[in-house]
This record gives C-alpha cells, structure tokens and sequence, in this order.
C-alpha cells in the first residue's frame, strides 16, 4: 500500500504538470511562482486553490528534499492532507461540467404572451425567470427583479394597466442585457461562478448547445445554484 507522502507525491506531481502545461512550460520558473501567476492571470478554478497549494509546496519540498533516509521522510501527510490534494488534483484535472448537474427542462416565452399570463404563471408555478423568445430568436430574459422594477415605475403613472400590455415592455421598460450570458454544456461550474462574480448584474447562466442564444435551452443557473442559497422552485 503506498504511504500518505506516496500518494501526496503523486498527486503533487499531476498538478505540477498541469499548472506548468497552463503556462505554456516556462523555464526556470518554480511551483510555487507558476501558482501565483496563473491565479493572477486567470479566472476559475486554481485561484481558490492558490493558498492550499503555497502551503502544499513546502511540504512537498520538506518530504523530497530533506530525507533522513532512503524510506524515511522527515514530514509524513496526514490523511486530511492527502484527501485534499487529491480533491484539488481532481477539481483541476478533471473539473466538473454545467452539464449533467443543471440540465434541467426550461420554458421558453412568446414577447407576445399578455403580462397577465406572465403573471399567472409567476403565481401558479412561481417561475423567476422567463427567457423571452420573437419566434425562436432570443431577445432577453424576464426576472423577478425586472417585473418589480416595471410594477414600481408604472405605479409612479397612476393606476397601473394590465390590459393590451405582453411581455415584451417588461425589457423594453429594463433595458439591461447583462443580466444573462450563456454557456455551452462543455463549461465548467468554476466558470460559471466566475461569470456570477464577475457581473454583479448577471441573474441567470443560460445553457445551449454551442452557447448558440437561439438555441434550445438545456439548463439554467442561478447565483443561488453555485452559492448554495435557499431558493423556491423555479423554471
């Protein structure tokens, strides 16, 4: 059975590889150095990593370089060491995807539909976002946020009127963009988390085949999907 610094090593070793294969294999460049740059450079999975993986050099550097002997090593991991490499190795090396995790079936919206559908939906099925669609081409999406924005401004007229009124005012009323993007099924959770930190306007992580806009849905992700919040059931 290899030992705790066996395992470590070779899990070490992966990473190390990969970080260095990032940086297109830079000469005279330490483990460590590469680490910091890359987590610099780069959004995603290896900044969150960065301090864990500090810490892990010196250790790495303790068990290769200061044997006392053939099979002794003066700094033996423990088990919640080795787990957690392992973890960060396999997060790195084989990151997961949007997809199968948030496939989910979601329902498109006509700009022509009334807002007094739109409405009974929100109170029959509790829906918060409605991607809105003008005969398969995509125009934007409908939240929560946007539907209390229009209702807020519309008060401010007088007597707020349903009648006549579809969907399609709702963006128009907005006239924000930026709180969508999407996504190919082939993107990594860790991207998507970036996107959500990135944009504090972004609300929803849209998933199509070839992050095509006019393409059918295969899923939906929210800032509560990635940051664990407590949500109602939605689309």
């Amino acid at each position: 059975m290899a030992s705790g610094a066996d395992l470590f090593l070779s899990s070490f070793n992966r990473i190390e590889k990969y970080v260095r294969d990032e940086l297109d294999n830079p000469r005279n460049m330490g483990f460590s150095e590469m680490v910091r740059r890359l987590a610099k450079n780069r959004d995603g999975q290896l900044k969150k990593f960065e301090d864990d993986l500090l810490q892990m050099a010196q250790l790495r550097n303790a068990i290769v370089h200061e044997k006392i002997g053939e099979n002794f090593v003066i700094a033996e991991p423990n088990q919640w060491v080795v787990t957690r490499i392992q973890t960060i190795e396999k997060e790195l090396l084989q990151p997961e995807r949007v997809l199968p995790k948030f496939a989910k079936k979601v329902t498109g919206f006509e700009k022509d539909l009334p807002l007094t559908e739109l409405l009974k939906t929100v109170a029959q099925k509790r829906y918060s976002q409605f991607p809105l669609y003008d005969n398969g081409h995509f125009l934007g999406l409908i939240t929560l946020r946007i539907l209390g924005y229009w209702f807020a401004n519309e008060s401010q007229q007088g007597t707020i009127e349903l009648a006549g009124k579809t969907a399609a005012v709702l963006l128009a009323a907005d006239g924000k963009t930026a709180n969508y993007q999407f996504v190919s099924p082939e993107a990594t959770i860790s991207e998507v988390e970036g996107l959500f930190q990135k944009n504090t306007f972004l609300e929803a992580v849209l998933i199509t085949k070839n992050q095509d806009p006019n393409g059918n849905l295969l899923g939906i992700i929210r800032p509560r999907d990635i940051f664990n919040e407590e949500s109602v059931e939605t689309i």
